[in-house]
């Protein structure tokens, strides 16, 4: 083939490759489709096209547009604010438990209500941008609008009540940033690249330069943020790898609690199966001094206590003696309530041991914990005024620690701050810890070893502090792998949780890259998105001038044609030059697919 052929060739291509650019298509069905479900609009007739100088919508269609985005923002922070809140689930329920009197998983009712909202309004959302990239206006069903706003009440009134509640938990969403923020940047991000196709295509056909000003500049200010945002970021999970320390250690809270009863010998047990460094509990002191393991300070929710006895429902545990606590069952109600959801991955046997699990004593507890070599805390409490032991309570626990059980006194955290010098003073041995945060020279002067603290206060920078004065750091209560990993890349030393036998399967943080990986991954993102929008806007503007040139042609010749009177300028017209034959080509002729009439 000669080379004008080859370029003749390539050039008809390359005008066939325009023309098709230069085309709009009504996509029919898929439109009909969108239009059906957005606005309840099936049939032809009932859709209309948006022209350039007009709107996407009404104003009452722009203000439920806007509706609709408050929604899709409001319903997305609520969800991600309880997705990460999962950690604490369990407290969620144990606090509706104190309320209500009755176990239900509550948390997982709320996660579940607010993904269908705001999965409903997500698909809402495409669909909107959907019709908005066809050129169709917006109209939106009033059922859909009522929806919107039962959204959009929903997510206000839950985000209002539980931050009045459970205020801590927006500090467990700023933590989550840590982890999730490299990831959240990335998908917002693409999120805007992939809107600047809609926002391109309405812009330059808008004739009114204000709101053409006025949709770039947000969407500009959007994106620019976005770019900026990892300027802002800090994560302790961006570091060398060198630089990372060991695993923290897990101290298993009440045991193993979403494998079996809490503070229950199984629970302990199975603890100690799952790898677990140490084991925490809670103490109180019987009526007849015999310390026993009890969160609550009654017996309502994890013993029988209302079929053995009826009358003493919401007394104190600590107001029964120790053969009435042998008495109940501390097992039955986690098969019924099953508090995490777990027991029904339990073997038949091990269901029948969860269940016939009794009320557990401190020397049994320290007994296990010291044939295991297993560090142990506990929280003990005080007996109610009115008890034989209420002022000898901390006596009596050490007189089960020396006398009757085979633990070290150096496997012991001591966790109540009560008596302390004296209790130090009789077992030096003893690790002196502090469940709060005191200045450096009180823990010093009190002798703490090691703190114990709410995940919330974690910060590496407080870490390596204390460690600088040989004081380890153990946080509280941390069950979700990407909370560990945090609590990982901070530098601390130990971690109590509920669910030891998932964390201890981690062999690395969730998120974990050097500060070059990560600036080469946000820099190149930015850069790729900022290419794509780009082109993007310079497609659609080129786009756009091309159709109004063509569209200007055309009506021009129209015009003259309508003024020839003679009958030979006709032919003469019919065979005018090849260029116009080109321009009618690259006419712009909105294309419409078959489609049957509704």
């Amino acid at each position: 083939m000669t080379y004008p052929a080859m370029a003749s060739r390539f050039s008809q291509r390359l005008l066939g490759l325009r023309a098709k650019l230069l085309q709009r298509y009504e996509h029919g069905p898929f439109v009909r489709c969108l239009s059906g479900l957005y606005g309840c609009r099936w049939r032809r007739y009932e859709r209309s096209r948006g022209q350039p100088e007009d709107c996407c919508c009404s104003k009452l269609e722009g203000a439920s547009f806007a509706l609709l985005v408050a929604a899709f923002c409001l319903t997305l922070l609520f969800l991600y604010f309880w997705g990460q809140a999962e950690n604490d689930y369990n407290d969620f329920d144990w606090f509706n438990f104190g309320h209500l009197g009755f176990w239900f998983p509550w948390s997982v009712v709320l996660l579940v209500i607010s993904a269908g909202f705001f999965t409903y309004v997500t698909v809402l959302m495409l669909l909107a941008v959907c019709l908005l990239s066809e050129g169709q206006k917006l109209h939106l069903h009033w059922s859909h609008k009522v929806g919107i706003l039962i959204s959009l009440i929903f997510s206000i009134a839950a985000t209002a009540v539980l931050s009045d509640l459970w205020g801590e938990e927006w500090t467990t969403l700023l933590l989550s940033f840590q982890v999730t923020a490299p990831y959240l940047h990335l998908g917002g991000v693409l999120l805007m690249t992939s809107l600047a196709w809609p926002v391109a295509l309405h812009v330059f056909r808008m004739i009114s330069s204000v709101r053409r000003g006025l949709i770039v500049g947000v969407y500009l200010s959007v994106l620019l943020t976005l770019y900026l945002v990892p300027l802002g970021l800090y994560s302790p999970c961006i570091k060398q790898k060198g630089t990372l320390g060991p695993a923290p250690a897990l101290i298993g809270h009440r045991g193993a609690p979403m494998l079996a009863p809490e503070n229950t010998m199984m629970s302990f047990e199975k603890a100690v199966e799952a790898g677990s460094d140490g084991l925490e509990t809670d103490v109180a002191i019987s009526y007849d001094g015999v310390p026993f393991l009890m969160h609550d300070h009654n017996l309502q929710r994890t013993t029988n206590v209302q079929e053995v006895f009826p009358n003493r429902t919401g007394a104190p545990a600590a107001m029964f003696t120790w053969s009435e606590l042998e008495g109940l069952n501390a097992g039955s109600w986690f098969l019924s309530q099953n508090p995490f959801g777990t027991a029904g991955s339990l073997r038949q046997e091990e269901r029948q041991r969860a269940g016939n699990q009794s009320v557990c004593s401190l020397q049994d507890f320290l007994q296990l914990a010291g044939q295991a070599q297993k560090l142990v805390i506990f929280d003990l409490y005080r007996p109610p005024y009115g008890h034989p032991y209420s002022n000898s309570w901390i006596q009596r626990t050490l007189d089960v620690l020396y006398n009757v059980s085979s633990i070290q006194s150096s496997q012991v955290l001591w966790l109540p701050s009560d008596q302390r010098s004296w209790v130090h003073q009789s077992d030096p041995d003893l690790q002196q810890t502090s469940g709060t945060r005191l200045p450096l020279e009180e823990l010093q002067r009190n002798n703490i070893v090691r703190l114990n603290l709410p995940y919330s206060s974690m910060s590496a920078e407080l870490t390596r502090e204390y460690s600088a004065l040989n004081i380890s750091t153990n946080l509280y209560v941390i069950s979700q792998p990407w909370l560990y990993s945090l609590a990982w890349c901070t530098g601390v030393h130990s971690v109590t949780t509920n669910a030891p036998q998932l964390l201890r399967t981690l062999d690395s943080p969730l998120l974990l890259m050097s500060p070059e990986e990560y600036n080469l991954m946000w820099i190149l993102t930015d850069l790729l998105s900022f290419m794509l929008v780009v082109v993007i806007f310079y497609f659609h503007r080129w786009r756009e001038r091309r159709l109004a040139f063509c569209s200007d042609r055309e009506v021009k010749q129209d015009n003259d044609c309508c003024r020839q009177n003679k009958p030979e300028m006709a032919d003469i017209w019919s065979v005018s030059s090849s260029n116009c034959q080109t321009e009618k080509m690259l006419n712009l002729a909105t294309v419409m697919e078959p489609s049957r009439q509704s």
